[in-house]
């Protein structure tokens, strides 16, 4: 079973556990995980998931789509290197991702 460390912007962290082929936007949306609003579902027309994917995971997705990359420049706290949608990140079975999220997303 996968599963989602998610950091807040005061260092508390928050694992949860979640299904093989569901993002990381879903598992946060479904388990009320703070800061990860999702308000378009998923369908890549916000930027209201945006997390800082941590650096060890970099290489367990792949690089960020030309869609992705417009929405990036649209999110409300400012872009970094580990920017990244969580809507665009499908986890695999067994697999083990951290995250951070941003100060806002609004």
């Amino acid at each position: 079973m996968p599963k989602v460390f998610y950091t807040q912007p005061d260092g508390t962290e928050r694992g949860v556990e979640g299904t093989a082929g569901d993002s990381v936007m879903q598992i946060a949306v479904r388990n009320g995980v703070p800061g990860v609003l999702g308000q378009c579902g998923g369908v890549l027309s916000c930027a209201t998931c945006h997390v800082f994917l941590d650096e060890q995971n970099a290489d367990d997705f792949p690089p960020v789509g030309e869609d992705e990359d417009e929405m990036l420049d649209c999110t409300a706290v400012e872009r970094a290197a580990s920017s990244r949608l969580s809507c665009q990140l499908s986890l695999a079975e067994g697999q083990h991702v951290r995250v951070t999220v941003p100060e806002t997303q609004l």
